[in-house]
């Protein structure tokens, strides 16, 4: 029955059926008090379309030839992509001041330093690890790669542009600004060559291991309120295949907001002075 927009109502069975199809695609669980936002978010996707209704849209999902490409869309309309530089400077504190110069000694022989940001929407946070390499100073010669990796392609081409505006710099303290930015408009941003060398962006879904090129084993893996999207089954997965992409020792450095409890007991609590962040066993295989 359409609401007195003219546009079409999702049902309940269709809720459940769009739910459980994204779901079982990515691992982002929409829960069941979310039904309206689906509905709002996936209205343009009907226009554009031409779909009557949101069971056409789901017999699209599943046997159009562009199904692939359209829940890819889907999926960009049902998360939210915002993020900034410098975002959680008491974690990037800590990477920085703790977390880097152990790095330095244990792969001093090797000068190879790997590091993933999964889930890395717009580039923010992978070039800000890259920004606080430069700034250590330790690692100028060595082989370092910054890793990141999102679902949506849309962002990635974004990540890959390194082009930002007035909100994804709201943190980011103007020194910074001066030394790793060029300015190529009114309001606008790039991020400099030397940094952007450093890293590299791909697509890669967090629930299908083998979806991505991700050879190398890491040093260390953001993963930063990406698992908010997951239940507690998809957190686990997500979880199993960082510590495999992880190095013995590897950190992993979560949201403020997340924690492992009752997620995974793989992993080791480490109190930093001015963090805690989760490690690999030395021992871990």
């Amino acid at each position: 029955m359409p609401f007195d927009t003219g546009k079409p109502e999702m049902t309940a069975e269709e809720f459940r059926l769009l739910r459980d199809f994204v779901y079982g695609h990515c691992g982002i669980l929409v829960r069941d008090d979310m039904k309206f936002v689906m509905q709002r978010r996936l209205w343009p996707r009907l226009e554009a379309l031409g779909l009557a209704d949101f069971s056409a849209y789901y017999r699209y999902l599943r046997f159009d030839a562009q199904r692939r490409a359209e829940l890819e869309t889907a999926i960009e309309a049902l998360t939210t992509h915002e993020t900034y530089f410098f975002r959680e400077p008491r974690q990037l504190k800590a990477f920085s001041e703790e977390v880097l110069p152990q790095l330095e000694r244990r792969n001093a022989r090797t000068k190879r330093l790997r590091i993933w940001s999964a889930g890395c929407s717009s580039g923010e946070e992978a070039y800000t690890v890259a920004m606080l390499l430069k700034d250590s100073g330790r690692f100028e010669g060595w082989d370092v790669e910054v890793h990141g990796t999102d679902i949506s392609r849309r962002v990635l081409v974004a990540a890959r542009a390194g082009e930002y505006g007035p909100s994804a710099l709201r943190a980011t303290p103007p020194d910074k600004i001066a030394r790793y930015f060029i300015h190529v408009g009114p309001n606008r941003v790039r991020v400099r060559d030397d940094v952007r060398a450093w890293v590299t962006f791909g697509h890669h879904n967090l629930q299908e291991p083998d979806s991505g090129q991700i050879g190398s084993r890491m040093d260390v893996v953001f993963c930063r309120n990406v698992m908010i999207y997951f239940d507690t089954p998809a957190r686990q997965r997500v979880l199993r295949l960082i510590y495999d992409k992880l190095v013995p020792g590897g950190y992993l450095l979560l949201g403020h907001s997340e924690n492992l409890i009752n997620l995974s007991a793989d992993f080791e609590l480490v109190h930093l002075r001015s963090d805690l962040v989760y490690r690999k066993p030395e021992g871990g295989l």
